[in-house]
C-alpha cells in the first residue's frame, strides 16, 4: 500500500479517536505529544501542553513538588517522554489532529487551483524561532501568575492566547463559544482578542502554505529536545543520493537539510514532522528511510516512487 495512503488512513483514524473517543469511553490521557485539544467536549485524549502549564507553577513551592500534585506532574512528564521516545515526530506527521486540519486546508486550496505561497529560507528560520518564544510563555507564564505578577485570568497562557487549536478544533464538536470575545475585564479582553487574532492569521497562513502553524509549534520544539531518546528517526545514505532535489520540493515544511546533507546519515531536523513524503518521493533505493530502533521501517525505492507518482 502507498505510504501516503497509509498516512491518510492513520491520520483520519487518529482524528476520530482523539476528537470523539471520549464519547465512547476512550481515555488516552492528558500527556499526548500532539495538538489534540482538551477544549473539545468528549475528546479521547489531549495535548500535554495544557498539563505542563498547569503543573509548572509547582516550581515556586518545593512542598508541592514532593506532594501528590508534584508526583502526578512528574508521572505525566514521564508518560510524555516515553510516548515521544517511542514514536518521535510521527506524532506530528501521522497522528496530530491539528496537522490533519492543516492538510485539509492545503488539499482544499489545491482543489480550488489557488497558488500557494513560499517563504524564503532565511525568513523561515527566523519565524521558526517563535516556537521557542511560545515555549518561554509556557514555562514562564504560570510561574508569573503564581507569583502574582500576572492576573489569574491569564492562566494556561499559551492555550488561552496563542493556540489556534482551542477555537478551531471544538468546531468539529459543534462548539463555537471559544470564538467569542470576553470583555469581562482587561485580562480576559486581551486573552480572547489575542486568541482570535492568532487564529485568524493561522487559518490564512495554513490555507496558503502547507503546515503553516507547525513552523511556530512549541510542541514540535519540545519533541525535538527528546531526539537523543527517540527511536524513530529519518536517515539518509548520502552516497546513494542522486541529487534530484525531490525531497526538498515535496517537503511541507520546506526542510532543505535532507537534500543538502552529503556526509551525515541522521537528517532528523528540528522542523521535520516525519510525514514520510520525502521517503515516498525519493527514486533512489535505500537513500532515505524512517528507522526505528536501528531497523528500517520504510525506505525509498524506484518501485515506491512509481507507486506514489500514480494519481
Amino acid at each position: 500500500m502507498r505510504l501516503r495512503v497509509i498516512r491518510l488512513l492513520v491520520q483520519h483514524l487518529s482524528f476520530i479517536v482523539l476528537m470523539y473517543g471520549g464519547r465512547f469511553g476512550i481515555r488516552l490521557g492528558p500527556a499526548l505529544p500532539c495538538f489534540a485539544c482538551p477544549y473539545v467536549n468528549g475528546c479521547g485524549g489531549h495535548c500535554y501542553l495544557m498539563g505542563l502549564q498547569g503543573y509548572i507553577g509547582f516550581g515556586v513551592r518545593f512542598s508541592d513538588l514532593i506532594g501528590y500534585d508534584g508526583l502526578r506532574a512528574l508521572f505525566y512528564f514521564a508518560v510524555f517522554a516515553v510516548l515521544v521516545a517511542l514514536l518521535g515526530k510521527l506524532w506530528c506527521g501521522f497522528i496530530c489532529p491539528f496537522g490533519l486540519l492543516q492538510d485539509w486546508l492545503t488539499l482544499l486550496r489545491k482543489k480550488l487551483r489557488i497558488a500557494g505561497a513560499k517563504i524564503a529560507p532565511g525568513t523561515l528560520k527566523t519565524l521558526g524561532k517563535i516556537k521557542y518564544v511560545f515555549l518561554a510563555v509556557i514555562v514562564g507564564g504560570p510561574v508569573l501568575i503564581n507569583l502574582g505578577v500576572l492576573h489569574s485570568d491569564f492562566y494556561i497562557p499559551f492555550c488561552q492566547m496563542f493556540c489556534p487549536g482551542k477555537p478551531l478544533l471544538p468546531l468539529f464538536g459543534l462548539e463555537t463559544r471559544h470564538l467569542a470575545l470576553d470583555a469581562t475585564n482587561l485580562a480576559t479582553t486581551i486573552v480572547t482578542s489575542s486568541s482570535l487574532l492568532v487564529t485568524g492569521a493561522s487559518v490564512a497562513g495554513m490555507f496558503v502554505r502547507p503546515r503553516f502553524f507547525c513552523i511556530f509549534c512549541p510542541l514540535l520544539a519540545l519533541i525535538h529536545f527528546f531526539r537523543p531518546l527517540t527511536l524513530i528517526l529519518l536517515k539518509k545514505e548520502p552516497s546513494l543520493c542522486h541529487g534530484c532535489g525531490t525531497c526538498q520540493r515535496v517537503c511541507p515544511m520546506d526542510v532543505t537539510e535532507v537534500y543538502l546533507e552529503k556526509a551525515e546519515t541522521l537528517v532528523q531536523t528540528e522542523d521535520c514532522v516525519n510525514c514520510g513524503d520525502c521517503v515516498a518521493s525519493c527514486p533512489a533505493r535505500g537513500c532515505l528511510s524512517l528507522r526505528g530502533a536501528g531497523r528500517v521501517l520504510v525506505a525509498s525505492s524506484p518501485k515506491r516512487y512509481l507507486e506514489e507518482a500514480k494519481k
